[in-house]
């Protein structure tokens, strides 16, 4: 076998020290530093240090370590200004990011409503024609009055004598008083 380093199809490792850095810690933190600087506690902290550090130079003869022109209170804005705009950045991908994957649940879940609710309408409409063809309670009564009403049309009427007419007669001759046929023997 040849040495590893010599093979064509083992890659060569880095001997260089290499900073790894988590991206969501850095995104995390680069959103609380942006929080920070978009708030009136760090206007105000920032106001107050401008004006003693502009106090301190200009009146405290034996303190004064940046004169007049502020070339050190700039140089300080600066870079704050060049480290402060890449972080907003970053803090605005990131929530730009979290607002599309936001977007696409919504999304995701506005499509299953709308399914939802179209299945929902169908079985409705389809209750409904079931309902329509089930027979009512008062449907029932309706049914069950007229054919009692076409029973009594039927019945023969009974005389105000109270004599039985011929068909209650005939009934016995044949073996039934009630006004029954009689079954065939």
């Amino acid at each position: 076998m040849s040495d590893p380093r010599q093979r064509l199809d083992t890659p060569l490792t880095s001997r260089r020290l290499s900073l790894t850095l988590d991206p969501e810690a850095v995104g995390r933190a680069s959103e609380s530093v942006a929080r920070f600087l978009g708030t009136g506690r760090y206007l105000l902290w920032q106001t107050i240090l401008v004006v003693v550090w502009i106090c301190v130079n200009l009146f405290a003869v034996t303190l004064r370590w940046d004169p007049y022109p502020f070339i050190l209170l700039n140089l300080v804005f600066s870079t704050q200004a060049a480290y402060a705009a890449p972080l907003i950045l970053l803090a605005q991908n990131r929530q730009e990011n979290r607002d599309k994957v936001s977007l696409e649940e919504d999304r995701r879940r506005a499509e299953q409503t709308k399914a939802d609710t179209e299945f929902l309408a169908r079985e409705l409409a389809a209750l409904r024609l079931a309902v329509g063809e089930v027979a009512t309670r008062d449907y029932l009564r309706r049914e069950l009055d007229e054919l009692r009403e076409l029973v009594e049309k039927l019945q023969p009427p009974k005389t105000a004598s109270g004599k039985k007419d011929n068909n209650e007669r005939r009934g016995k001759k044949r073996g039934t008083d009630s006004g029954e046929w009689p079954s065939p023997a």
